[in-house]
């Protein structure tokens, strides 16, 4: 039986954290043997923010190592660069012609950013069509993602269906995956984890770092529990496990912290010895890209050509 095709991306905009790690690391490097998986590092994406040509070189490099030392197996997947595929911004023009503004001005991310007075570049405007481009191209079957991204998906499939109706049957409709366990990872303040919010804790933090981003987590005691402290817990042990260990520890949040810190550190020491083996090899680093890069064209000027032709310019 053909496997089912799953597509996601990651900005490199900075080290991942927890969030971004459970949220969908951890998902692509589970399902690699269950799907074809394409994953993409989204640097046309990440132009909303990173501007600077020797910061968005590095950290490109820097987020394919760490895809590599999270467990992605590059003999498995196809890791690819966005901007190494034409298709992915030729495709948004496409669609720039079916979409309406009202349809845009309804997206969770321009509406935050204009509640908020942000001037807004026509490319946070135009986010949810790169992102459409981004997953149609390859008839994607399945999107992880977290809950705040679901509207991305719900947008991507409104465009495919737009082209199907105007042009004919082209686009498949994927679905998103949401594991509710992860769909929102809180950070150290008890707000959704995010960089806007300096509330992370990298997974390749040092164990200072790890132990003092946990030190400060906001303690939350009006239950029984330090529901902010017990909320990342348990991403990192099952709930029967944390039950006595917490009851032992009742009312001793210093003492809860330091066990979540260790916890934390466990996890994700393996990680980091890889990491620190991939980071040294530039040649494997570039052939990862380029055997990524020869895969995903193909299949993207595949889907371009059925498209050109359906619109009537080949």
């Amino acid at each position: 039986m053909q496997k089912k095709r799953l597509l996601s991306g990651i900005k490199p905009t900075g080290s991942p954290h927890i969030g971004n790690y459970f949220g969908m690391m951890k998902q692509l490097v589970d399902m690699q043997g269950d799907y074809e998986v394409f994953a993409m590092v989204a640097d046309y994406h990440a132009l909303n923010t990173i501007q600077n040509a020797d910061e968005m070189q590095k950290l490109t490099k820097e987020i394919v190592i760490d895809y590599l030392a999270v467990g992605l197996d590059p003999k498995k997947i196809t890791l690819f660069k966005q901007s190494d595929i034409t298709e992915h911004t030729e495709l948004t023009w496409i669609f720039d012609n079916l979409v309406t503004v009202p349809f845009l001005q309804r997206a969770h991310a321009f509406k935050d950013a204009e509640a908020k007075g942000k001037e807004i570049s026509v490319g946070v405007f135009n986010y949810p069509v790169l992102m459409a481009a981004d997953i149609l191209l390859y008839d994607t079957d399945v999107v992880p993602v977290g809950s705040d991204q679901k509207q991305h998906i719900e947008y991507t499939r409104d465009i495919a269906q737009k082209f199907n109706n105007v042009f004919e049957e082209t686009f498949k409709l994927p679905t998103e995956k949401i594991i509710e366990s992860v769909a929102t990872v809180q950070g150290i303040d008890g707000r959704k984890m995010s960089k806007s919010y300096n509330n992370t804790i990298g997974i390749f933090d040092t164990d200072e770092e790890i132990k003092k981003k946990v030190m400060s987590i906001v303690t939350d005691s009006s239950g029984e529990l330090p529901q902010n402290v017990y909320n990342i817990h348990k991403l990192f042990r099952n709930e029967s496990e944390l039950k006595p260990i917490y009851e032992n520890l009742k009312g001793k949040y210093k003492d809860i912290k330091e066990k979540l810190a260790e916890d934390i550190i466990n996890y994700f020491t393996p990680m980091k010895e890889r990491r620190e083996k991939f980071a040294n090899n530039e040649r494997l680093i570039k052939k990862v890209l380029k055997n990524g890069a020869k895969t995903a064209s193909r299949i993207a000027k595949a889907k371009m050509d059925d498209v050109k032709t359906k619109i009537g310019v080949i």
